[in-house]
């Protein structure tokens, strides 16, 4: 089954907030995107302030999850909490008796 982009983002916020700052082939891998497309993302998250970029070391970029970050991804996991709940209100309304 196909992710749609918001559990895309989702699993960026995830890979970077439980694994810590990365460099863009370890989120490429523990994301499981392919490069093309988690550029896109980053851009996307850099843009909402989700993810910042960060110089160490010798010129080495890598990129870490920002509070406004982790306040998104905690919104998103209280949702995911929920949905289940709906989702099975709904199915049970709609079996005829």
């Amino acid at each position: 089954m196909r992710r749609s982009k918001l559990e895309m983002h989702i699993d960026i916020l995830r890979v970077l907030a439980y694994k810590g700052p990365l460099k863009l082939t370890h989120i490429m891998y523990k994301a499981n995107i392919n490069c093309s497309l988690l550029k896109e993302y980053l851009d996307y998250l850099l843009k909402q302030g989700l993810v910042e970029e960060r110089i160490i070391g010798k010129g080495i970029v890598v990129f870490a999850i920002t509070q406004r970050g982790i306040t998104v991804l905690k919104n998103f996991h209280e949702l995911e909490q929920v949905l289940p709940i709906v989702e099975e209100a709904r199915n049970q309304a709609a079996i005829p008796y």
